[in-house]
């Protein structure tokens, strides 16, 4: 009986933290480990858990738009994207994802079989973003120079950095379109011989770049360099504890020599996360550097020791870390211009979404109008009836209106499409 309370106990501390359901048949002797992994809990800042939902939903999209692209023609049967769905981590059928977004994907049917292609307007888009990269090379290429440069030989796997290249805002091709071009900074090296062992080495220092971005802040505003803390002022013991951590000098990510003290780790991961797109990291993915970046074995404990100047989430079971002072609400405060373009991707999905919540909305108006003719027919029994029930409706017995494709492309038209200036 003790037992069975104790599990019951259990599941409902799971429940409770929001675990896997695969969790709830963990042993009992072990809730020792899982009461340690309420470490990894911290106060939810409603705001930033909304950029993480709306950044999540792009990034699937994001993933369908590049599997669409690899496809022959451009075009993915919906049996292979529903096949990819384990690996985008996403359950139910892919048909009834994309017709939530149909002003990304265009499905349709042929050769007794579904097919979906992107959208004129989602082709358009790719077309900028494309355009985008080719602006921001530059930009890019000294982003790259400065993660080489915080790390401790100067050089970094492929399959490594090829975790953060979106992050980074590095193209895909990025090794055959960015690093050939800027040979006296950057060269590939394979010192083993194996595939895996492929590096990017940093060929020469460049003292101006080696300035972080809160060096940077502290000489555009004449303070001395420090860490910015992004907590309400009612977080009294949070505010003790940061200026009682701030209160020692700070620690530049791209000084030379070793440095096993907090302030420095602090400096490294917040430079990191200065350098990526959305200023935000997995915090898994960033394990991965912990020799490169000289980073503690329980990187979590470190980074929650610290909620003013980071934000830990767990959002869709994926520990990530945030960096707060690059929010203000759920907005970020500097938008690398990838970003601007990404933004329009989610308005498109949103511009989707609204658009077949709509459709389903009429669709559902129909439904109850043509079931209140049934009952008129059925109250009455009279031709009469039937025939004035026939008059509500379209002619010739069709049903017309929103079930009209040719009356519904006018329709949505009218609705969606961008109206002349």
């Amino acid at each position: 009986m003790k037992i069975q309370s104790g599990k019951m106990v259990m599941n409902i501390y799971l429940q409770k933290q929001k675990f896997p359901t695969s969790l709830m048949r963990f042993p009992l002797w072990n809730l020792h480990l899982l009461q340690r992994f309420s470490l990894w809990s911290m106060k939810k800042d409603p705001d930033l858990e909304a950029a993480l939902t709306r950044n999540h939903r792009w990034i699937i999209n994001n993933q369908i738009k590049n599997i669409i692209l690899r496809c022959p023609d451009h075009v993915a049967s919906v049996n292979y994207l529903q096949k990819k769905f384990k690996t985008l981590d996403l359950q139910g059928k892919a048909m009834n994802w994309l017709k939530k977004y149909p002003c990304c994907f265009e499905v349709y049917f042929e050769n007794d079989e579904y097919h979906c292609q992107l959208t004129k307007k989602m082709l358009s888009l790719i077309e900028e973003e494309e355009f985008i990269k080719d602006m921001q090379e530059s930009v890019v290429v000294e982003r790259l120079a400065k993660l080489l440069m915080m790390i401790c030989n100067h050089r970094l796997n492929v399959s490594k950095l090829n975790e953060f290249k979106r992050n980074l805002g590095l193209p895909d091709d990025y090794l055959i379109r960015i690093i050939p071009k800027h040979l006296d900074m950057f060269r590939i090296v394979n010192y083993s011989g194996r595939k895996t062992s492929m590096e990017i080495e940093l060929m020469k220092w460049n003292p101006e770049l080696a300035v972080s971005f809160v060096e940077k802040t502290a000489q555009e505003n004449g303070w001395n360099p420090s860490f910015q803390c992004s907590l309400p002022l009612s977080w009294v013991k949070s505010w003790e504890r940061f200026n009682e951590f701030n209160s020692s000098p700070y620690i530049s990510p791209y000084v030379k020599g070793e440095f096993e003290n907090d302030k420095r780790i602090i400096g490294v991961i917040h430079e990191f996360l200065s350098l990526t797109l959305w200023k935000k990291a997995s915090i898994m993915k960033l394990g991965h550097l912990k020799r490169e970046l000289c980073l503690p074995e329980k990187l979590n404990v470190l980074l929650l020791k610290h909620p003013g100047i980071f934000y830990v989430s767990n959002k869709y079971q994926i520990y990530t870390v945030v960096l707060r002072e690059g929010y203000k609400g759920s907005e970020l405060i500097h938008k690398d211009p990838l970003v601007v373009v990404k933004d329009k991707f989610g308005e498109l999905m949103q511009e989707g979404v609204h658009e077949y919540n709509r459709r389903h909305h009429l669709l559902n108006l129909e439904k109850k109008r043509k079931k209140g003719m049934n009952m008129i027919e059925t109250k009455v029994g009279k031709k009469k009836d039937s025939v004035d029930a026939h008059e509500l409706s379209d002619e010739d017995g069709d049903l017309g209106g929103i079930f009209d494709p040719e009356e519904r492309k006018r329709f949505y038209k009218v609705l969606f499409e961008d109206k002349a200036p």
